[in-house]
């Protein structure tokens, strides 16, 4: 029901939002048309009161549009809560249970919705957030097939940032019997969720529930935990969000945690790395419990794909012509989240009062790794030779290696450990045999 309602109100803005979008392309059409008729001075004065016309004429359509959606919505609004309080008087089930994490979740109902709500928060979580829709996945911590729940208590965001007032489904408490003192938590990456860590899982392991945190589990005995967050807010907000998330956990957790292990894909590796920052920064327990963190296919350095975006919105906004503004008002939309990665943005002054459209001189702030922490970077490219001319220039698709591999990160006092895989594509490194040795052999050393 959470869902269905919050899928009927982002429909209401998406109408909202075409409104004025055609609006745009009326004007710039308009606009079109009076610069053509300058050339014929007489009918300069004709036009442009013709056009005034036509601009009452398209503001009172759209304006009524407006006013009959908003109507439509507080309609179903009460045709849904009618619908809500029936099926809880029968006993009926209104949310739907956790997606099984297994490779083969897509073949069902309830893992496609998932995987599709995953999308949109990457596309529009920002606005998800904004608007309180019951589409925003906030942030969870899973254990098993079960959201945890931590803590009770109202969340209230740092200053500077929107109230969290975003719904969660609903949770249990700890489960003793699973607890080890050994915990690795997964962070995944943009348009996904938790489950994104078992792609490919029967391909590549021979079972459809395999993934690394399974097999992390029965090789070194950790308790996987996964993060399922919305991708489309700012990273340093997930970062911040994260790290009292852990915070809770630790202090919830029915043993004693000796080892903290972070996996982060994609953006996971920077929400990771903001946590740690901010964890750090408040005096956070937990941070002094993490031995690895672990980056798969992370843009440190940003991704050139989002600058690409960045760019095409600035050329095509600034010619004047509908063909050209719709389109850049369009891209200009997507998600803080996907904006952050273009440079790598971790902490809220990488976008504090800038503009996240801009294309920088300068680079986000660069936030020192921990102390004590081993760090692995690993990158993938397409072709097996990183150095092929297509691996170069396009990556696993989406990241670079140099960007992956933390090459300009300077402010350490160790090494990060980087591993590259060859003819591997950006989503494969959540779930890849070749990865998966490659933290076993880390987390195994001493």
């Amino acid at each position: 029901m959470r869902r269905w309602r919050g899928l009927k109100s982002l429909v209401h803005d998406a109408v909202d939002a075409t409104t004025l979008l055609v609006e745009e392309g009326h004007e710039s059409t308009s606009r079109a048309v009076l610069r053509g008729v300058r050339v014929v001075p007489p009918l300069v004065e004709s036009a442009r009161a013709v056009d005034e016309v036509r601009r009452v004429a398209t503001r009172g359509t759209l304006g009524l549009v407006r006013a009959v959606n908003r109507v439509v919505q507080r309609v179903t609004d009460v045709g849904l809560d009618v619908a809500e309080n029936v099926a809880a008087s029968q006993g009926v089930a209104l949310e739907g249970p956790a997606v099984a994490m297994r490779s083969d979740a897509l073949r069902t109902m309830y893992g496609l919705g998932d995987a599709m709500v995953g999308v949109v928060n990457g596309a529009v979580g920002d606005h998800l957030h904004a608007r309180g829709n019951g589409l925003d996945l906030g942030m969870q911590l899973r254990v098993g097939d079960q959201y945890v729940v931590l803590t009770s208590e109202p969340r209230v965001e740092e200053p500077g940032t929107s109230a969290d007032n975003a719904r969660s489904a609903p949770g249990a408490p700890l489960d003793p019997s699973s607890a080890t003192s050994k915990v690795v938590v997964f962070v995944h990456g943009l348009m996904a969720t938790e489950w994104s860590w078992c792609l490919e899982g029967e391909a590549y392991h021979g079972e459809p529930g395999a993934n690394f945190g399974t097999l992390m589990a029965r090789d070194l005995g950790y308790t996987p935990v996964w993060a399922r967050y919305n991708t489309g807010r700012h990273v340093s907000e997930n970062g911040r969000r994260l790290a009292r998330e852990l915070a809770t956990l630790l202090e919830a957790y029915p043993v004693p945690i000796d080892e903290l292990v972070l996996i982060g894909h994609s953006m996971g590796g920077l929400v990771v790395r903001s946590a740690c920052h901010y964890a750090d920064e408040d005096g956070l327990g937990w941070v002094r419990k993490v031995r690895r963190v672990f980056s798969l296919g992370s843009p440190h350095h940003g991704a050139p794909l989002e600058r690409f975006g960045a760019a095409a919105a600035a050329v095509l906004g600034a010619i004047d012509t509908p063909g050209t503004r719709i389109p850049a008002r369009l891209i200009t939309a997507r998600s803080a989240g996907i904006k952050d990665l273009g440079y790598g943005a971790l902490v809220d002054e990488d976008w504090l009062g800038r503009d996240p459209d801009a294309l920088r001189d300068a680079p986000c702030r660069e936030i020192p790794l921990l102390d004590g922490v081993a760090y692995h970077f690993l990158s993938a490219t397409v072709t097996a030779d990183p150095e092929h001319l297509l691996g170069r220039v396009i990556g696993d698709l989406l990241v670079l290696t140099p960007s992956a591999s933390g090459a300009k990160l300077s402010e350490r006092s160790f090494p990060i450990e980087t591993r590259h895989f060859g003819a591997v594509l950006h989503h494969q490194l959540q779930n890849h045999p070749a990865v998966y040795e490659e933290i076993l052999r880390a987390c195994a050393a001493t």
